[in-house]
């Protein structure tokens, strides 16, 4: 039971870090944009960076089984990754001008 909590809980944490987050912060006037793209950033990476170390301290101490803290742990492991991936996007380390190509040239030939 406390696996399917452990789950349930990461689950709707990790929806609301990349679905909600940018939808509260993107305001919108018909066509133009009216809000940052740093602001949804800088939340998400605060939100990531929270429930990493939620999972953490949950994997030290408050979860007493093996395979809840073996979970707690992979939780971290994607909650950091997903840390590394948005702060290397905010950096401009890492972007997807090859997808956008891709795309496009799908577009063009089908």
């Amino acid at each position: 039971m406390q696996r399917l909590l452990i789950q349930c809980a990461n689950g709707v944490l990790l929806v609301i870090i990349l679905i909600g987050i940018p939808a509260v912060t993107s305001a919108r006037f018909g066509s133009l944009r009216l809000s940052s793209a740093p602001k949804a950033q800088v939340l998400t990476l605060w939100a990531a960076a929270l429930v990493a170390v939620a999972n953490m301290i949950a994997a030290l101490g408050a979860v007493k089984g093996r395979k809840e803290r073996w979970l707690c742990w992979k939780w971290v492991a994607t909650f950091s990754v997903l840390l590394l991936i948005e702060y290397l996007m905010m950096r401009g380390y890492l972007n997807f001008a090859w997808l956008k190509e891709a795309l496009q040239w799908l577009k063009r030939h089908f």
